[in-house]
């Protein structure tokens, strides 16, 4: 049986170091980090990601702030209000919860934050300096796979990793960071996505495979070589038979885990390290932004 990658456990040795952080920063500054969401909408889920990440902030020191605007507003009210944030020195880390209305262009709006307080790491400078191996944000799924990798002690260096998903939130950062000369990097990686015919094939010779496509069951056992590590980082609610309904992630757990060395779960996995992360960047955005 695979060992069990505790996230749980993991993101709350981070978030008590974070927290360490926080009051070293205050204490020899003054600093205390901000981190303002933006919420466009009521998205359910949504709504329950931002509460939770509120909730993290109080627990480490970080000054939180939430901003709800409903659904009709519109990308100018989005954008100047991302612009007030900018321009305010107690607001360290600016998130605008995804997705947001249709009607309002995502791109635009993630290009309106200042990069400097991309906590999130979407902003194209900072996807841009990633890509070169530069100083900047990481976005915080693939920081929290990164981190996972280190704190378990899995060599990545001269290993085949394939990525399943090559969205710009996890997919694709992750699989560069993978590929990079840097500790938890300098592995051979694969993408697999949609139009990758038989992907079986490819994530068989994986040493480390991570599926982020958010398809429940799209891993199987079929999918893995015996002794692979096994990172999902998918989330899916599914309804049961009786009508309750149960988060899955896209990996069919307890086969998977029967050939797997080591795995996560979902939930306990990935998603408290991305929170995790998030906190981590705010205090770095702190730290950098108060050294200006």
């Amino acid at each position: 049986m695979a060992l069990i990658i505790d996230g749980n456990a993991l993101a709350a040795e981070i978030r008590a170091e974070v927290a360490a952080d926080v009051a070293r920063l205050t204490a020899s500054t003054g600093i205390v980090p901000g981190l303002n969401l933006l919420l466009v909408g009521e998205d359910p889920a949504s709504t329950v990601y931002v509460r939770n990440k509120s909730k993290d902030c109080e627990k480490v020191g970080i000054h939180s702030t939430i901003v709800r605007m409903p659904a009709t507003a519109t990308e100018e009210e989005v954008v100047e209000q991302v612009r007030q944030w900018n321009n305010d020195p107690a607001v360290h880390g600016i998130l605008v919860q995804l997705p947001i209305p249709k009607h309002i262009n995502e791109h635009r709006v993630i290009r309106s934050i200042d990069p400097a307080k991309d906590v999130d790491g979407f902003h194209p400078e900072n996807a841009g300096r990633l890509l070169i191996g530069l100083e900047g944000f990481i976005p915080c799924t693939p920081y929290g796979v990164l981190e996972m990798l280190k704190r378990y002690n899995i060599e990545t260096s001269g290993k085949h990793a394939v990525v399943v998903g090559r969205s710009n939130i996890v997919g694709k950062p992750l699989a560069i960071l993978l590929a990079q000369k840097r500790p938890q990097g300098n592995a051979t990686v694969t993408i697999c996505h949609t139009g990758t015919p038989d992907i079986a094939e490819h994530t068989r010779r994986a040493d480390i495979l991570i599926s982020a496509v958010g398809v429940n069951g799209v891993i199987t056992a079929d999918h893995v070589k015996e002794g692979a590590v096994v990172i999902d980082v998918g989330i899916n609610r599914i309804t049961l038979p009786d009508g309750t309904t149960k988060l899955t992630g896209d990996v069919l757990f307890d086969e998977v885990a029967a050939k797997a060395s080591a795995i996560t779960p979902v939930p306990g996995g990935v998603g408290p390290m991305t929170r995790a992360m998030l906190l981590r960047n705010t205090v770095t955005a702190a730290e950098r932004i108060g050294g200006r």
